[in-house]
């Protein structure tokens, strides 16, 4: 008996915090101005994605104490940007990145009820830790907490989110004209939280939303982050471009959900995705090579090295030879504040295996870091690149996607109008949208407000 066709997931990431993003090409729009996060949104709305997703970055980006531009580095509060698209659409689901370390749960909760409700049951939260003092300093606690404790941090603050949004069962609210009643419990929001992080307590002010709880998102890679994820998140992100290596992800974080009582249907495992379409595979192939030229531009170059070096490399041809001296091995970081710095794990054996693939390629600086950089996931035309998705998703190396497009905000045009046909006539994606809420697309249970409320009073 064949395996029943899986139904793909799809979301689009609104780009402009990450160096995919081709911000000076001439067809790149504002990534500020309210009428590119429209157009971004009604698209994917258009093409009946599950839901648009934003990333955020708490301070601007610099290094060697000079702000740079390897990537677009403002954008709106992100609270402000989806109830204002809560407004300007009916289905798309409105998913958020807010960080756990420098924020509060009260605050955090009372505003994802909030967006819950104004959007009729469309927020997600993705939620983050913060790992650099760097980015602290922009807050009263200016990276006071270890690294060590950031997930404990973060675990004790979804807890403590999750017991506010259950502190309302969904049935208190009367309102009674006649008699005066509003509420049938005058205890309705009452909640105690005593733990190592957060010792509150009061009543919290937002009744219980349509989704009960926002859809979790979780964004952590390491072992510890895979275990957060398998015991209380809704769905995963993952780095991992490969079928092989998505489906080693796939299967280690789906394996580990028994342990907490859940079933493999109740993570969903969504990838990021950048993407580049052309109308055969041979222009895509084109394109793309002019796309990573675009993203990666001589100073781009020397800034990522650095990352690896851990030295001020500015005096360096980016169009010539990696440097032959050595990666500085201290503590202070060059890149202050970048994700990349940790994924070089050990600098010197980075540095050798980058000069032997550049010596054997005759790569320059610039050649290396776009070869060994931004790679775009899916490259070809739109039947190549529907096949491909596909392939991934019924091979079990994911549930869906999270496209990243490159441009801002019609990058994702051309993937709604000629890739997503295609998927609905092999019947692995929506016609139409079938249920109202996030969790509805998503194919997640909605939490049951009795017994929600049950676990609040206990």
């Amino acid at each position: 008996m064949s395996k029943p066709l899986k139904q793909i997931h799809l979301a689009a990431h609104f780009p402009g915090v990450n160096n995919t993003t081709v911000w000076s090409d001439p067809k790149a729009g504002s990534h500020i101005e309210f009428s590119s996060f429209v157009h971004f949104a009604q698209t994917a709305e258009r093409a009946k994605f599950d839901f648009l997703f934003l990333a955020e970055g708490l301070r601007l980006r610099e290094q060697g104490g000079k702000i740079y531009d390897l990537d677009v580095v403002g954008r709106p509060d992100t609270f402000t940007v989806l109830t204002a698209l809560a407004a300007v659409t009916e289905h798309l689901g409105l998913t958020g990145t807010i960080n756990s370390t420098f924020n509060e749960p009260y605050e955090v909760a009372r505003q994802f009820a909030s967006l819950d409700h104004l959007s009729d049951g469309r927020a997600a939260w993705n939620v983050v830790t913060s790992w650099d003092a760097f980015t602290g300093e922009n807050f009263r606690r200016g990276g006071f907490l270890p690294q060590s404790e950031r997930y404990s941090r973060a675990k004790e603050f979804l807890q403590t989110a999750g017991e506010l949004f259950d502190s309302w069962r969904g049935d208190e609210i009367l309102a009674d004209q006649q008699t005066g009643t509003f509420l049938r419990d005058v205890k309705a929001g009452a909640f105690v939280h005593s733990g190592q992080h957060f010792d509150i307590e009061g009543q919290f002010n937002v009744p219980r939303s349509p989704q009960g709880r926002p859809v979790i998102f979780q964004a952590g890679d390491s072992d510890e982050g895979r275990e957060f994820a398998a015991s209380t998140a809704d769905a995963i992100f993952s780095r991992y471009a490969t079928l092989k290596e998505g489906q080693e992800f796939y299967t280690d974080v789906k394996g580990r959900l028994a342990k907490y009582g859940r079933r493999a249907d109740q993570l969903l495992i969504l990838p990021a995705a950048s993407f580049v379409l052309g109308d055969t595979d041979a222009e895509a192939e084109e394109l793309a090579h002019e796309v990573r030229r675009q993203q990666v531009s001589g100073a781009t170059a020397i800034k990522h090295l650095e990352f690896v070096w851990n030295r001020d490399l500015s005096a360096y041809d980016p169009d010539g030879p990696l440097p032959d001296i050595d990666p500085d091995l201290g503590e202070h970081t060059v890149a202050r504040g970048r994700a990349q710095v940790r994924m070089y794990r050990d600098p010197l054996a980075t540095a050798r295996e980058w000069r032997e693939r550049a010596e054997a390629n005759n790569w320059s600086i610039r050649d290396l870091v776009i070869e060994t950089g931004n790679r775009q996931n899916f490259v070809g035309s739109p039947a190549t690149v529907a096949a491909t998705i596909n392939d991934f998703v019924q091979a079990d190396a994911s549930d869906g996607f999270i496209l990243v497009p490159h441009i801002t905000p019609g990058g994702l045009d051309g993937f709604a109008d000629t890739v997503v046909p295609l998927l609905q006539e092999r019947g692995v994606f929506r016609t139409e949208y079938e249920g109202a809420t996030l969790r509805d697309h998503l194919g997640l249970a909605h939490p049951d407000a009795e017994t929600a409320g049950e676990r609040a009073a206990s």
